[in-house]
Parts: C-alpha cells; structure tokens; sequence
C-alpha cells in the first residue's frame, strides 16, 4: 500500500459504526469493479477455523475455535503465524482494533480474550455469568458489544476499564450490529426475531420476523440501513433501524435452502451474503438489485463470517475446509 493509501485507510478508520461492514475496527474499503477473482490458502491448523477480521496493518486474522488458536494472514507474504490461547478458550469470534490488539469471544470458558500480537501475551476477561460468548462488534469508544447465545444476555465490556455490562434476553441471541444512533441490533435465532437494546435505558424491543426466518447475522450499511441473512428462510432483508421495521426482501438464487449465513457490506454499499448449502457467494447491488453470483472454487466451504478489508477485497473461512479465502 502506498503511502497516500495508507493515510487514507487511517482516515477511514475514525468513522468505523457508520462506515458499513459489521462494525469492526477497519472500516471496509470499495472497488470500483470486482473482477470475480478468488483465491484460497490452507491454515495451518483447520480445525474448524471461522470467522476473519482484517488488521489496521494489512493482515487477516482467524479464530481456530477447535484448534484453540489465533492465527494471522499475511496477503502479501502469504505466510501464516499462530498463537495458542488458554486452555478450554474455544475462540469464536474476533475483531481487530486500531491499536491492533486483538479480541475474541472465548465460546468454551466464558471469557473475552485479548492478544497482543506484538508479545503473544493474551489476557482473558471473564464475564460475569460467563455463558459462552458468540459473535461481538466494536463500538468508536472502544466498547466492544457481544452476544452470549445459549445464555440468551447482550454484553458490554468496556476496554478502557475492563467493566462488564449484562443484559437478558431471549431467542439465543447470534449476529450483532451497531446503527448509527448507536443502538445494539442483534438476532434472536431460535425466536424469528431481530432484537433491539437502547444502551442509554437498557430497553430491548424487538421486532418480529416471518415464522422460520432464523436470522443469523447482520451488518450495517454505509446509508444506515441494517442487511439481515435470514438463513431458514434463503432471503436477505433490509431494515430502516430508525423505523424498526422490514422495508425490502430479497430472496437469494439458492432458493429458501440454500442457507444464506454471513453478511457483509464495503464502503460502496454493496451487500455481500454466502449461501453455505450450495458454496456460493452472492454481491447484491441496493441501487440496481442486480446480483451476482460467485462459485467458490473448492465444496464443502462451510463459511460463516465473510470481512471486507481496507482495499475492498471480501475475504471468507471456510470452517468445513480449513480455507482462508478472498474475492476481488
């Protein structure tokens, strides 16, 4: 990356909730045209590794959640480095922040879990009911919001002072997102709901979803509008989060099987969905409703997370074949 590129991705970084993606520390980039591209690389430890966040310094990061690992890709040299993490962490998620530190939701022990990749030295902070930690996202003050889905609670950590916050709820909560008047948007898997949590009252309304939708995960766009993987029913939806209500369906080319999982958006307002059923990846375009469909080159993927970096690539795991993936 040159260096004019370079400041501009720094740049990008200041307005992470509202710049699209899933809330993470990077704030996606976008391409002005996607050449269909795909390119994939064996991890060294594939036990189930899942979900990839990019780094403020190029890299891609995973949790091996049976592994027990963290692992970091490195686009340029294509090398790969791990880290192991405490006994029993079971990573599941994770988030790079600006700093580069990296945080992940320890599903096995009830923890979330900090590596500082620069020492290896890896902190744990328990949450107060532990539970098992899902999926989590990254606010601009530094709180990271996180589901717990057996233990049915939305959680806050705030770590500048490494305070828990804990909210009940229902539905085993799974997918998180942040809209930008900063409310906490979450789906409620098992319920066929979408759930709301006002962090200023601590009030959670939901809102109902058609019956076997299962909402799986979700992301923010660039305009505010929330994108919605409903993976019982094979459809994106579109959500206005300042009206609490459905505005669009999109039913996917799989068809209501074909299982749409991960969600994503990059700084242009494409939306990106997988369909884990059929190894596909599908780039919808909001302002034509044009979509187009890439077939990953290997079966049995099994993705679960899908990131868009800094430069507008849309990187995927594969949980079932231990490939860390990109499309550009």
């Amino acid at each position: 990356m040159t260096r004019a590129l370079a400041l501009l991705a720094l740049v990008l970084t200041a307005g992470v909730a509202a710049a699209g993606g899933s809330n993470y520390g990077i704030a996606p980039g976008a391409r002005p045209q996607v050449e269909g591209r795909i390119s994939e690389w064996k991890v060294p430890t594939p036990q189930f590794a899942r979900d990839p966040a990019p780094g403020p310094d190029g890299n891609i990061y995973i949790a091996v959640m049976f592994g027990n690992k963290i692992a970091r890709f490195d686009p340029r040299a294509k090398t790969f480095t791990e880290w192991a993490l405490p006994a029993g962490a079971r990573p599941h998620g994770l988030l790079v922040d600006r700093p580069g530190r990296v945080w992940y939701t320890g599903n096995g022990n009830g923890t979330i879990g900090e590596l500082d990749p620069r020492t290896g030295k890896v902190v744990e902070h328990r949450a107060p009911s532990g539970g098992d930690p899902h999926t989590l996202v990254l606010d601009e003050q530094g709180i990271i919001w996180f589901t717990v889905q057996s233990g049915d609670r939305i959680g806050r950590l705030d770590t500048r002072t490494g305070v828990f916050t804990e909210y009940k709820t229902r539905g085993r909560p799974y997918g998180i997102a942040l809209d930008r008047a900063g409310n906490v948007w979450f789906c409620e898997l098992a319920g066929d709901r979408l759930g709301r949590l006002d962090p200023k009252t601590g009030t959670i309304t939901e809102l109902a979803l058609e019956r076997g939708a299962q909402p799986r995960r979700m992301a923010v766009a660039p305009d505010g509008s929330l994108w919605v993987t409903l993976y019982g029913s094979g459809k994106l939806v579109r959500v206005d989060p300042a009206a609490q209500k459905v505005v669009k369906e999109y039913p996917l080319p799989a068809g209501e099987r074909g299982g749409p999982y991960a969600v994503t958006i990059d700084g242009a307002g494409a939306v990106w969905v997988n369909e884990i059923q059929t190894d596909t990846v599908v780039r919808l375009d909001p302002k034509t409703d044009a979509l187009r469909v890439f077939t990953l080159p290997s079966k049995d993927v099994g993705i679960r997370k899908m990131i868009v970096d800094a430069d507008g690539r849309l990187w995927y795991m594969g949980s079932h074949n231990g490939r860390l993936g990109v499309i550009e």
